[in-house]
C-alpha cells in the first residue's frame, strides 16, 4: 500500500523538478515545451516585472536556468572577450561576469549575429558554454571553477557560430558546420576529451562542371542544435547541417539516415519529434519545412517525405508540436497552425503588423509565447483558432529565447535580462 503513495510523490517531484529548471535552449525537452502554469499573459516594461538586469555586451544565447541559478552568455562586439554570467534568480543579481576566453584575433562574425549566440547547457553543479572554434568550456556552479575547456576545434564560422550543445547521458554533443569544416562532435562531459566525432557525409557539390569551385561560405555553414529522441528503445540523435539532415547514433557517432537537400542551406533550429516523424525546417533556400518519416537507413529520398510545405516556413525559429498541431512562427512575423499528419494548413496570420523574428517560440498552459526583433513579444492561443492574447512591449527586440522556471518567464533582449511573474 505504500508504493502507490512514493509512486505518486515521486512523479510530483518529477514535475516540479522539471517545472523550477530550463537547462538547454529550448528547455528541458528540447521543443519548447513547459510544464509550468499560471505565467502571465499581460506584461510589458514595467509591468509584472520582479527583476531588470542589465547584460553587457552583444549576445543572442538563451538564459539557462538550474535551481536559483541562470547563466548566459556575453561577448564584446570585438569578439576577442567571451564571458559567462551568473545571474541570482530571485533578486536579479550579477553573481557572477568572467572572461573566459580572450581572442587576439577574431573569426568574422556578421552584424546581424553575434559572437555569443550558442545557448549553454547546465545540470547539477556543471555547466557547459560554447562559442564555437574560439573554445567550449566547463564549469562549476558553485565556485565558477573551470574544470576543462576546448579550443583546438578548427571551423571556420563564417558568419558567426550559433549551434547550441546538448547534454545527452555522459556526452556534450554540438555541431560544427563551417566554410571550411562540417563535423558534430561528441565530448565526455567530465574531461571534454573527444569521445567521437563524425564529418558530414554529403556532397556539397564543390566543382561546378566548369572545374570552378561552388557552394562554398553560406552552402556549408549551418547554426543548428541536435536533438535525441527514442526509436523502439534506441536512442537516434538528429542534426541538421547545410544542404543535409542526419541521424546518428549518439553512442557512437555512426550516420543511420541522411536526407540531402540541396536547395537549403545555413539550417538553425532545432528538430522536433513526433508520432514517427521529424519536422525540420530546412534552412535558407527554397526547400521548405520538411517531415521526415523516422526509421529509415541510408540515404532517404522524397519517398521518405510524410510531407513538404514551402510558404510561410521559419528559417531561424524553430517549430513547435502541441497535441497534433504544428506551430510556426516564420522570420517576416507570420503565425501559422498545421496539421501535424498531413502538413494541411489550419490557419496562416500575420502577428502585430511588421517585424521579424529570430528567436524560437515556447508553449505553455495552452499558450504560445514568441517575441520579435522589434521588441513585441506575442501570446497566442495554441489551437485550431488563431487568438492573439497579449501584444507586450519591450524597448529593446528580442534575439534570445524565452526561459521558464516555476511561475516566471526569463526574457533576454537586446540589452537585458528580465523576471516576469503575475
Amino acid at each position: 500500500m505504500l508504493f502507490r503513495p512514493l509512486l505518486a510523490l515521486a512523479l510530483l517531484s518529477t514535475s516540479l523538478f522539471a517545472a523550477e529548471n530550463w537547462p538547454a535552449f529550448r528547455g528541458p525537452t528540447g521543443d519548447g515545451h513547459s510544464d509550468s502554469t499560471g505565467l502571465p499573459i499581460k506584461f510589458g516594461e514595467g509591468d509584472h516585472v520582479k527583476w531588470k538586469t542589465a547584460i553587457h555586451g552583444k549576445a543572442w544565447s538563451s538564459p539557462v536556468i538550474w535551481g536559483s541559478q541562470v547563466w548566459l552568455t556575453t561577448a564584446n562586439e570585438e569578439g576577442t572577450e567571451l564571458s559567462v554570467v551568473e545571474v541570482d534568480k530571485d533578486s536579479g543579481k550579477i553573481l557572477r561576469d568572467d572572461i573566459l576566453f580572450r581572442v587576439a584575433t577574431p573569426q568574422f562574425c556578421h552584424k546581424f549575429n553575434s559572437y555569443a549566440s550558442p545557448t549553454p547547457a547546465i545540470e547539477e553543479g556543471r555547466v557547459y558554454v560554447t562559442f564555437g572554434s574560439p573554445g567550449t568550456a566547463c564549469l562549476d556552479t558553485k565556485t565558477g571553477k573551470k574544470l576543462w575547456e576546448r579550443t583546438d576545434f578548427v571551423c571556420n564560422h563564417y558568419r558567426g557560430a550559433g549551434s547550441s550543445p546538448i547534454l545527452w547521458e555522459n556526452l556534450l554533443i554540438v555541431n560544427f558546420d563551417g566554410s571550411d569544416n562540417q563535423f558534430i562532435v561528441a565530448l565526455d562531459k567530465a574531461t571534454g576529451k573527444t569521445v567521437w566525432q563524425t564529418k558530414r557525409s554529403t556532397d556539397y557539390g564543390d566543382l561546378a562542371p566548369d572545374g570552378t569551385v561552388k557552394n562554398e561560405g553560406d552552402y556549408r555553414k549551418a547554426f543548428a542544435t541536435c536533438q535525441v529522441y527514442m526509436q523502439n528503445g534506441q536512442p537516434i540523435l538528429l542534426s541538421s547541417g547545410a544542404k543535409a539532415h542526419y541521424a546518428y547514433d549518439p553512442r557512437t557517432g555512426k550516420e543511420i539516415w541522411r536526407f540531402d537537400e540541396p536547395e537549403a542551406h545555413s539550417a538553425a533550429t532545432r528538430p522536433v519529434v513526433g508520432d514517427g516523424i521529424a519536422y525540420i525546417p530546412a534552412g535558407f533556400g527554397k526547400a521548405g519545412l520538411l517531415a521526415i518519416k523516422l526509421g529509415g537507413k541510408g540515404v532517404l529520398s522524397a519517398n521518405d517525405l510524410a510531407w513538404r510545405v514551402k510558404k510561410a516556413v521559419p528559417n531561424k525559429p524553430s517549430v513547435t508540436l502541441v497535441n497534433g498541431l504544428l506551430f510556426t512562427v516564420n522570420d517576416g512575423g507570420i503565425a501559422s497552425c498545421l496539421d501535424a499528419k498531413t502538413g494541411d494548413v489550419v490557419w496562416s496570420e500575420r502577428l502585430g503588423g511588421s517585424g521579424n523574428f529570430s528567436a524560437s517560440p515556447i508553449y505553455a498552459e495552452g499558450h504560445m509565447y514568441a517575441g520579435n526583433e522589434e521588441g513585441k513579444f506575442f501570446v497566442f492561443e495554441a489551437g485550431r483558432q488563431f487568438k492573439v492574447l497579449a501584444e507586450n512591449v519591450f524597448p529593446d527586440g528580442f534575439m534570445s529565447s524565452p526561459a521558464v522556471s516555476g511561475k516566471a518567464l526569463y526574457l533576454r533582449t537586446k540589452t537585458s535580462l528580465y523576471r516576469i511573474e503575475n
